[in-house]
């Protein structure tokens, strides 16, 4: 299990109208001793983009923000450790399919004669990762494709070890 937190940069389309945001997830992870290293992982996450001030300024809107909540699905692979001396330094690659469920809050300028509304999309995407591992600390980042909606993600991730027997 890992808990992580970090900054979100929206790219492409997505980068005119919203400024950096952040985000958080919490991801569980299994692997079995016969397929090491790799692992499967599922994650949960939720990131907040706040509306850019320049696009204010040359649009009708007053405020804009993206929320969205995420599930990933996918595979995780470590790579050789790169220093184990002093502490375990592991390079890690993550790949796998995503689902987005985002809510746009749009809101206009009085006297535009638009009415503030919400925008919930479901989309289908996929993220790519690449990463360190220190063991109980990973340092991470993404790309995440849903249509329009882009972004990279940086994260510091808190890995709790769960061990179970079956």
């Amino acid at each position: 299990m890992s808990l992580g937190v970090g900054p979100r940069i929206p790219i492409g389309k997505s980068a005119d109208d919203q400024n950096i945001g952040a985000g958080f997830d919490v991801s569980f992870s299994y692997a079995d001793n016969e397929v090491l290293p790799f692992f499967v992982y599922s994650t949960i996450g939720y990131q907040h983009f706040p509306g850019k001030q320049s696009y204010y300024e040359k649009t009708d809107y007053s405020s804009f923000s993206n929320n969205m909540i995420n599930f990933d699905l996918g595979v995780r692979y470590y790579f050789p450790a790169l220093v184990e001396d002093i502490v375990l330094l592991m390079p890690v690659a993550e790949t796998g399919a995503s689902l987005g469920f985002m809510e746009k809050f749009h809101q206009f300028k009085t006297g535009t004669g638009r009415n503030t509304y919400y925008e919930d999309t479901f989309y289908i995407g996929f993220h790519i990762g690449l990463g360190f591992s220190m063991f109980m600390l990973d340092v991470m980042s993404h790309y995440h494709y849903f249509q329009n909606n882009q972004y990279l993600s940086f994260d510091f991730k808190i890995r709790l070890p769960i061990f179970v027997r079956l």
